[in-house]
């Protein structure tokens, strides 16, 4: 009897391959349009005794949806065979917004939400508290492409994004802020 690759014991590596694969198909909770793999929350798969350890950083350290990824990734590795498998929260180095892959960004443009900009290499966005009279840098409409746009709120559906609004075309979107 020939058994099926679910059967079949995995090497290290292609077990390690084929995690990274089934993990790249597990959505964002709250942003569906984007894998946990796309925005860099799974920042490490390896073996850990005779199962895998998943390394996951939260978009932020009190990220509702920190628990549900957490139970997807897991879910998804058993469903693929691969289990045992535990997940371990990695808040340092934080995550930032540099960690969205290139696929990730036209995910979130494609999806109706604005991507933070690439970071000039070695600089840092630290966390600041702006007034509320402070002006937002223009951010193209992921509808339209218009540049009249205004920030109507600091926060959208999430912390980690803010509520905007077309000018153009009139329509809100939201914009996933760099940190």
């Amino acid at each position: 009897m020939v058994a099926n690759a679910i059967d079949r014991p995995a090497t290290t590596d292609a077990r390690i391959a084929r995690a990274w694969e089934v993990l790249d198909g597990v959505p964002d909770p709250e942003v569906p349009a984007v894998s946990v793999c796309d925005l860099g929350i799974v920042r490490g798969v390896r073996l850990a005794g005779d199962g895998l350890e998943i390394v996951l950083t939260p978009t932020y350290s009190g990220c509702p949806a920190t628990e549900a990824i957490e139970r997807d990734v897991l879910a998804a590795i058993e469903a693929a065979g691969l289990g045992p498998a535990h997940a371990t929260l990695q808040r340092a180095p934080a995550w930032t917004t540099e960690w969205i892959t290139e696929r990730g960004r036209a995910r979130l443009l494609a999806y109706g939400i604005a991507p933070p900009g690439p970071l000039p290499p070695g600089t840092e966005v630290p966390l600041r508290f702006m007034p509320r009279a402070a002006a937002a840098p223009a951010l193209a409409c992921p509808r339209c492409g218009s540049l009249q746009t205004e920030r109507l709120s600091a926060f959208g559906s999430t912390a980690c994004k803010a509520l905007y609004r077309c000018m153009a075309c009139r329509e809100p979107f939201e914009h996933f802020k760099p940190l």
